[in-house]
């Protein structure tokens, strides 16, 4: 089977990751660009990369390029392009645009033009023309212009890989998948201590953190890609790739738990955990952070995501402080890394951050800092609240 260029995109911060995801499952020539990696493999690694890379939005495979200056040479130039080895007149489509130039502007001009060339095309050539699908669609074509250069790829991924099929229920400001299980990559999770999302919503980080931990594809729960409706789809390859990926699983034998004291996001995380098929490796329990005390002699990993003040409303400086002191006083002996857009707020933590990493929660830019709590003197022997 032969190799062919793809590009994973990402969020702002995690190239560095998701380039270390893909060198793990085998990728050739990885380059890093912004918010994208580009790497080879063949048909059987791309669906692989669909499956397990837990910080990639979407995979596309590049099928041409050039160069335009205007809405009638886009025209032209794609009109002109053999679009016979990807669509037959019965296909449906669907075009995404993304354009950063100054002769194009809109990218649903674009979209409307390119819909036109191959449309044009079909009907020219076979009095027949393909049909439109905006939410299902055949074939999903991906068209991005930077300046003068135009790339038309196939999405491969269709639907956005954050979706990964175990998440029913959510809360007001749930935090993406890919960037959960990137802030869990970047925090350097890898399952080999117990774990604690102490305001853990609707559950998410602790389902990304188990699935990191017990080396689950993290896709594995996802109903369809799109390029399972391709014309050259292999079903017993896929299904190999499944196999063989699920045969790299492993146990974990550390505690992976969550608080939060909203009884309505405990029923939502652990419908997600059951729906993700996770439950014996995750507890949660209705808790208030700030009147609980670790709960494991051992070192403990915490990540969480608190309220920044965006959606909810509530006293930043009381609520950051009240951080700061319970993990200074309850929590000696822990790796505690938290994300936040609200800077200021940081300032009421009153502890010094070991590291300080810039990375974007949908348009926010935010900042996912690491407060290492040291055991103290004398060793205290915390209650257990294990759920």
């Amino acid at each position: 089977m032969e190799n062919y260029k793809m590009v994973a995109k990402t969020m702002f911060g995690f190239e560095g990751i998701l380039a270390k995801e893909l060198r793990k499952l085998g990728a050739l020539n990885i380059e890093e660009g912004v918010r994208s990696v580009s790497f080879e493999g063949d048909m059987g690694f791309m669906y692989k990369a669909n499956l397990c890379l837990r910080t990639a939005i979407k995979i596309i495979k590049p099928i041409h390029s050039f160069s335009v200056k205007n809405e009638e040479e886009l025209y032209k130039k794609i009109y002109a392009f053999d679009w016979t080895e990807y669509l037959t007149p019965h296909t449906t489509f669907a075009i995404d645009t993304t354009v950063n130039s100054e002769n194009f502007t809109h990218s649903l001009y674009v979209s409307q033009k390119v819909k036109d060339a191959i449309v044009d095309k079909f009907r020219d050539l076979d009095g027949i023309r393909p049909d439109v699908d905006i939410k299902f669609p055949d074939i999903r074509i991906n068209i991005h212009i930077q300046k003068e250069h135009c790339n038309v790829s196939l999405d491969t991924s269709g639907r956005s890989l954050h979706q990964r099929g175990y998440k029913t229920a959510t809360n007001i400001a749930p935090i993406n998948e890919v960037l959960a299980a990137g802030l869990l990559l970047l925090s350097g999770w890898d399952g080999q201590s117990d774990f604690l999302d102490p305001m853990c919503g609707s559950g998410t980080i602790l389902v990304e953190a188990a699935m990191i931990a017990c080396n689950i594809p993290v896709n594995i729960n996802r109903k369809e890609f799109a390029f399972e409706k391709w014309p050259d789809y292999d079903q017993e390859l896929f299904d190999k790739i499944v196999e063989s990926c699920l045969s790299k699983t492993r146990e974990f034998h550390f505690k992976i738990a969550g608080y939060d004291k909203a009884p309505s996001a405990i029923r939502k995380a652990e419908d997600n955990i059951e729906n993700a098929n996770l439950s014996e490796y995750i507890k949660v329990g209705q808790f208030n952070f700030f009147e609980t005390e670790k709960s494991v002699d051992s070192h403990l990993h915490i990540l969480f995501n608190p309220p920044y003040g965006e959606r909810l409303d509530i006293d930043m400086e009381d609520f950051y402080k009240n951080i700061g002191d319970t993990l200074k006083t309850h929590y000696a002996g822990t790796d505690a890394w938290l994300i936040t857009s609200n800077l200021e707020a940081l300032k009421f933590v009153g502890l010094r951050p070991s590291r300080k990493i810039k990375v974007f929660n949908s348009h926010l830019e935010s900042r996912l800092v690491k407060y290492v709590m040291y055991e103290g003197s004398k060793k205290t022997k915390f209650q257990n609240q294990d759920s």
